[in-house]
């Protein structure tokens, strides 16, 4: 495998923008390290850290670093869905109009199936074999103690998943908004997610909160097609490269441009963090930037405008961080360590709360006690409790890293009117996927369910919905020859 990223490292093309690779990667990354670190397990069960300890809960304006992958997302599939556009087959010009938008079509479930092969192949090989696992401990009459809270855990990352194939779908659309408004698109979609708030907290209106799923996860992406255009102020359009971000700059004035190339970025970071601060102070948001048990209102789920602020402010700062993390990833070793982290990162992000509780499964099993969450003790052991759940992550990774290489382009073109059919499928994939992470795996005999948009949804149900709209993605995707 060194070979091969070497390799790929020394192809890299010179306007390939590395930083957001290093920040897909980090993104995720921080997510790992946080799930491992918050884990407060027992012989009793798993509690959270950040609620045995609420004065550790400001990290998590650290930590929670969602909003970073969503808005990194933006920027790569504005380029993505762009670059199929200008492959696509031109017309003639007296069939012009038909032909741009039978194109689009097409173009659009290229799209869709180009970027749910990378997210569907490990999904749902890691949910395949999770599921056996599942039926084989219900058969042998097991399923108690850490062995169920496990099979209910191990599919709960799998929301992200679901709303990241939102944002896939809602793309095209999205990006045209983008190009005809600009700001206007990220500021329509920032208004409707505070209106939700206003609607839930002063109105009190029912329900009315579970469309913060799509207006503030949308708004942070909205932001990456901004980056995407060179709109944050960095020099980071899509044909910009990362090569002016990195020099020094030798003309007159290069110095009074670069600190106005980081104005937007400041004002990111400044009012988010700002507004954050004051709409938690002030409003009905809880301090914590990910979900707690037993809270009234999460910051999570459903998004809240105080998450939004957030995911701006942290924005901000990655755009401040640009530069000089553009001069490290010149260097041949840093970025080779990126490339081949790139190349395994989703498979590490689904196994890895399978990697922490198969830590703390050996140690019960060994009688090894377990310190209360928070002791001395418990800090001490720390380290090698991580420790061993990176090794076994790296296993793991091994053993299922080839399902995260996406299967070859089709040498077909997808036919016209495909559209609608590869939009159908994703809606299937979204709706399969983030049932499966309500749901868990656990009780798959007795039916256990859960409500997904006041539908009673099974585990065998959310997977049956998620491989049929892959299917059907995978049908309008590859086309006929």
């Amino acid at each position: 495998m060194g070979s091969a990223v070497r390799v790929l490292a020394e192809a890299t093309p010179a306007t390939r923008d590395r930083y957001v690779d290093l920040l897909r990667v980090g993104s995720l990354a921080v997510v790992v390290l946080g799930h491992w670190m918050m884990a407060a397990v027992t012989p009793d069960g798993v509690g959270n850290l950040l609620a045995v300890v609420p004065a550790l809960q400001p990290l998590t304006w650290l930590l929670q670093v969602m909003p970073v992958f969503f808005f990194v997302g933006g920027f790569s599939h504005a380029l993505s869905y762009r670059s199929l556009l200008r492959k696509r087959p031109k017309g003639s010009a007296a069939s012009a109009s038909a032909a741009s938008a039978t194109s689009a079509d097409s173009v659009y479930a290229a799209f869709l199936r180009a970027r749910l092969q990378r997210l569907l192949r490990p999904t749902m090989v890691f949910v395949l074999v999770w599921g056996v696992v599942a039926l084989l401990v219900q058969l042998l009459g097991g399923g108690g103690g850490l062995t169920g809270v496990t099979l209910r855990l191990v599919t709960q990352p799998l929301w992200f998943i679901g709303i990241y194939l939102a944002m896939v779908a809602f793309t095209p659309p999205l990006l045209r908004l983008h190009e005809r408004y600009g700001w206007g698109a990220f500021a329509g979609l920032a208004g409707a997610a505070a209106a939700v708030d206003v609607l839930r907290f002063a109105a009190e209106v029912p329900y009315v909160e579970f469309l913060n799923f799509a207006f503030v996860w949308l708004a942070v992406h909205q932001l990456g097609f901004l980056r995407a255009d060179g709109r944050l102020g960095t020099g980071t359009g899509s044909a910009s490269g990362t090569g002016s971000a990195s020099g020094t700059g030798s003309t007159p004035g290069t110095g009074l441009r670069a600190l106005g190339s980081l104005r937007v970025p400041a004002l990111l970071a400044g009012g988010g963090l700002i507004g954050a601060v004051v709409l938690v102070a002030a409003g009905p948001y809880p301090l914590s930037m990910v979900g707690m048990p037993g809270e009234k209102v999460s910051n999570m789920a459903p998004p809240t405008l105080a998450l939004l602020a957030h995911g701006l402010w942290l924005v901000g700062a990655v755009e401040l961080l640009r530069a000089p993390a553009a001069r490290l990833l010149a260097r041949p070793r840093a970025w080779r360590t990126v490339v081949a982290a790139n190349g395994v990162a989703m498979t590490a992000f689904l196994w890895h709360l399978t990697a922490m509780l198969g830590v703390y499964g050996a140690l019960l099993a060994l009688d090894v006690p377990l310190p209360e969450p928070a002791t001395a003790a418990w800090w001490a052991q720390t380290p090698l409790r991580l420790a061993a759940a990176a090794a076994l992550t790296a296993a793991l990774v091994a053993a299922f890293r080839a399902f995260e290489h996406p299967a070859p382009p089709s040498a077909t073109t997808p036919a016209p009117g495909s559209g609608p059919l590869a939009a159908l499928g994703a809606t299937l994939c979204l709706l399969g996927v983030l049932g499966l992470s309500m749901v868990g795996l656990g009780g798959l005999l007795e039916g256990r369910t859960a409500l997904l948009i006041a539908i009673p949804v099974s585990a065998p149900a959310a997977v049956a919905m998620t491989l049929g709209g892959w299917l059907l993605v995978e049908r309008a995707g590859r086309g006929a020859r």
